[in-house]
């Protein structure tokens, strides 16, 4: 009978165990809590390059109004001129009312086919391979967790290419967020200084079996106050959940010290120390909130009977609860000293509490707890009313390692032009140790760090100026300045004087953000963004969710603190390390395979409509179709779309060389591959072939007789052999894949329109079959390919062997196997790469109008901009055109 109630007490804290595990994960999902109501609402993301395509969108619409409005006019004209005079053409002499749109709309629909509409559907086909790409690369495979890389946003890919600025958590996102107690300050007395290990410190270990007081409370408060729940398995031993990882490490080393936390059933706590069980009942906790910076709960010793008020949090948090006469300064050098080590610092501190002051307090906190509005401000109002007269009983320090690959990563990004900004709650110290250690910053002579700090609102503003007045004198020199500001002096600042810390903002490439909140973190992403800078946030917890969803590309890595920051990022990934290769790689190739694409969509396009144009000039201006519309939906869909799908697959460099050399990534943050410069050039293409396929046509079957569909089917062959071409130009490297597809894709064009030539009532009835058998097809073909792709191969050439870019320059290397860092004019066009670049970051005013010069010939990574005032051409500015001062800091000494 004893044995069975022994086992039914059992079953019975098991089951309040486990009702207090799932009340504590309940509290994590769910809109209505706090984590939800700080998540936010993910705004819809625009890519630069998206952008970049509407735009020249609308001005190709524009450009088709006007030429139907142009063409229209002029067919009615004829019409009205010529057209009545020949006299196999039969007008009435009066026609109805809207005879005059007829011919209008006649152009409208023969230049319908000049913006493509298949290109979202392609650039959403490429852009889901694009993510598979990332889910399926083993290199960024995390085999410590098992983690794969995952995109969780397939439009965004090409933007990765385009990033300027980094902002990064630091606990769990540049470290292992695996926390280790090391040293600790308890009544001014330091341990683990010698030895590294306040757990392997004899004077600590004789202190608790001697059990002296103070280092008993202070190991009562790291094994009480926090929200741990220990979990007993069978064999009786006792492991931890815990939702922070500091939590989990203080109750850890309690342990470790004989302060042993074995139950917490309902509002009792079980805490066994030196075989003895002592209960305590919690009677309130006070949670931890991002503005509060501390955490405390109210407990009863069952074996005293007396009220108990324990807190742990921040230093600023906790030293100004202190009683008034306490000397902290020990404690405060103890911080100092931990923070100057790079650890994680928690203080810890009680007070015994009177029945009569409970009891008042606890019916006024019950009151806010159930308030229906404003119940943070309540709270937080009347956790105050309690959390003073604390004795400070100690300081804690906690190792969190950095993890491996974070230094060469930063280091890497850091060349490849991109700005770094540390977003942390750390104390500032730990904070600029850690940035030391992952060359985030450079110690001196070569950097310097400015300090945006002080007690009162004037102080802050005086601090902010002198930065400011430091940045800008020093802003042509070659030292790296990066400027270091709190919390509470960033709340000052963004309330007040944001466009100065704005214009800080651009001129300084690194700055560290301490004790920030979560909403600050994500008010920096916004002001970056408000700057038209490329941002990507990349954080491991449920306090970077908003901070992530904020910023135009959000990275979640996989951590131990849960799945959060993982499952509301676009990009989610197992290590900082493998940041480098998504930028790198995935983002690079992105976008250079986006941006031929949705060009090479438009010319294929403006090649057809251009030829239908032309061909109204010789047929009176009256809007007659050169093609029948299955030829239209052929070319479009079939003829054209296969062969550069494949270009998801092409590569202008290798991995490897992409690695070696992440500058290159200037052409693609530029928007060197898609801005209206490079399009006037595919523009202009279009319009030569177009001129060559049909004035070539046309010449070759002059004075031969004809049918229309002949000589339609004769340009239209014209066409697919320049495509062919075309791509295979472009393309830098090939598979078996990409050979099929252009290729295949050719000779599949002369099977299938053999196979519709024997077809009676198809309308072309053995005309393949006539063209095929005459030399003159073939002939004119031929000169087709070689009248339209002559300038093309001698532009290409002459770019390619006397005015290389550092990228043909590798190219040449890699094809001829030779060592890529003994050339000496990459060297020099990689610094004359970054001298272009910097060469834009003259602060200009922010309504500037910036026009772009023609690029057909220039191989600068960005295209060259002239300020002349208001234009209309502000509707081609890019989003990612503007580079300010910050990149030619970027540029120096990278």
């Amino acid at each position: 009978m004893e044995e069975y109630f022994e086992l039914l007490l059992w079953m019975h804290n098991q089951l309040q165990n486990n009702i207090l595990l799932l009340a504590r994960q309940l509290e994590l999902i769910g809109n209505e809590t706090k984590l939800g109501m700080s998540r936010g609402v993910p705004e819809p993301k625009l890519t630069a390059v998206d952008a970049m395509i509407d735009k020249l969108t609308g001005a190709i619409f524009l450009f088709q109004i006007v030429v139907v409005i142009v063409l229209g006019f002029s067919g009615n004209i004829w019409k009205d001129t010529e057209a009545r005079k020949q006299w196999y053409v039969k007008y009435p002499d009066e026609g109805p009312w809207y005879e005059l749109l007829i011919i209008p709309l006649r152009f409208e629909l023969l230049c319908s086919i000049m913006i493509p509409i298949s290109i979202k559907v392609s650039l959403d086909l490429v852009k889901s391979l694009y993510a598979k790409f990332i889910d399926w690369d083993e290199e960024m495979y995390d085999n410590d967790t098992n983690t794969p890389s995952h995109a969780a946003n397939t439009a965004i890919s090409e933007d990765l290419g385009q990033v300027e600025y980094i902002l990064t958590d630091k606990t769990g996102t540049l470290t292992e967020n695996r926390m280790i107690f090391r040293r600790c300050c308890i009544s001014g007395i330091v341990y683990g200084n010698e030895s590294g290990d306040a757990l392997k410190d004899v004077e600590l270990l004789n202190a608790v079996a001697k059990n002296v007081p103070d280092v008993l409370r202070f190991l009562t408060v790291m094994t009480i106050c926090n929200t741990v729940i220990p979990i007993r398995s069978n064999s009786g031993a006792i492991s931890y959940k815990a939702q922070s990882q500091d939590e989990d490490a203080l109750v850890n080393a309690a342990a470790r010290l004989h302060m042993v936390l074995i139950s917490k059933n309902g509002n009792t706590i079980g805490v066994n120390f030196n075989g003895s069980v002592i209960q305590y009942e919690i009677l309130d906790v006070l949670e931890f909130t991002s503005d509060r910076k501390r955490m405390s709960v109210v407990v009863r010793d069952c074996q005293n009977e007396k009220i108990l008020l324990l807190s742990k949090g921040a230093d600023e948090a906790i030293f100004p609860c202190a009683y008034p006469g306490q000397q902290i300064r020990t404690f405060v050098d103890a911080v100092e000293q931990y923070a100057q080590l790079g650890l994680r610092t928690l203080c810890l501190g009680w007070r015994e509490l009177k029945d009569d002051e409970y009891e008042e307090w606890s019916h006024m906190f019950k009151e806010a707890s159930t308030a229906l509005f404003d119940r943070e401000w309540k709270l937080a109002e009347v956790c105050q009313r309690l959390e003073h007269d604390l004795e400070i009983l100690g300081v804690t320090a906690i190792e969190d390692r950095l993890q491996d690959g974070v230094p060469e990563t930063i280091e890497t990004l850091r060349k490849a032009g991109i700005n770094f900004w540390m977003l942390t709650g750390d104390k500032q110290n730990t904070a600029i140790q850690i940035a030391l250690l992952c060359n985030f910053i450079s110690s001196e002579p070569k950097g310097q760090l400015l300090f945006i700090n002080g007690k009162s609102e004037d102080e802050v503003v005086r601090s902010l100026e002198r930065v400011l007045l430091t940045m800008r004198i020093t802003s042509s020199e070659p030292k790296d300045l990066a400027f270091v500001v709190d919390g509470w002096a960033l709340e000052v600042i963004l309330k007040q004087y944001r466009e100065a810390f704005t214009e800080l903002a651009i001129l300084s490439r690194t700055a560290i953000c301490c004790r920030v909140t979560p909403s600050q973190k994500a008010q920096l992403v916004e002001l970056l963004k408000s700057c038209d800078y490329r941002t990507l946030a990349i954080g491991d917890g449920g306090n970077d969710v908003r901070m992530i969803q904020q910023a135009d590309i959000g990275v979640g890595i996989s951590g131990r603190e849960g799945l959060q920051a993982a499952r509301a990022a676009d990009y989610s990934i197992g290590k900082f390390r493998f940041l480098k290769r998504l930028i790198l790689v995935h983002g690079r190739y992105s976008y250079n395979r986006t941006a031929f694409l949705s060009q090479y969509s438009f010319y294929k396009s403006l090649v057809i409509c251009f030829i239908q144009i032309l061909f109204s000039l010789f047929s009176g201006v009256s809007g007659s179709s050169l093609f029948n519309s299955v030829s239209l939906m052929a070319y479009n869909v079939f003829y054209t779309s296969i062969p550069v799908l494949t270009s998801v697959l092409d590569k202008d460099l290798t991995e490897k060389t992409v690695m070696q050399h992440p500058q290159i990534l200037f052409y693609c943050q530029a928007g060197r591959l898609l801005n209206p410069s490079t399009f006037a050039g595919w523009f202009g293409r279009s319009l030569y072939h177009a001129l060559v396929v049909f004035l070539i046509s046309i010449h070759a079957y002059a004075g031969e007789k004809c049918e229309m569909e002949e000589l339609s089917m004769v340009a239209l062959s014209g066409c697919i052999w320049l495509q062919a071409f075309v791509v295979t130009l472009e393309m830098n490297s090939f598979t078996i894949l990409q050979h099929l597809a252009i290729w295949g894709n050719f000779v599949a064009f002369y099977v299938i329109n053999c196979i519709v030539s024997t077809i009676p009532s198809a309308g072309m009835y053995t005309i393949m079959f006539r063209l095929c058998k005459q030399p003159s097809y073939w002939i004119t073909m031929v000169l087709i390919a070689a009248v339209g792709m002559g300038p093309v191969l001698a532009i290409k050439y002459f770019r390619y062997t006397y005015r290389s870019s550092a990228i043909n320059i590798l190219q040449q290397a890699e094809r001829s196997r030779g060592i890529i860092f003994s050339m000496g004019t990459l060297e020099s066009q990689l610094k004359s790469v970054e001298k272009d670049v910097a060469s834009l970051s003259i602060t200009q005013p922010k309504n500037r109008n910036p026009v772009y010069e023609p690029l057909l010939l220039s191989d600068s990574p960005t295209p060259t901009r002239r300020s002349i005032g208001s234009s209309t051409f502000d509707f081609f500015q890019p989003a990612q055109s503007r580079l300010s001062t910050s990149y030619s800091r970027n540029c120096k000494n990278n």
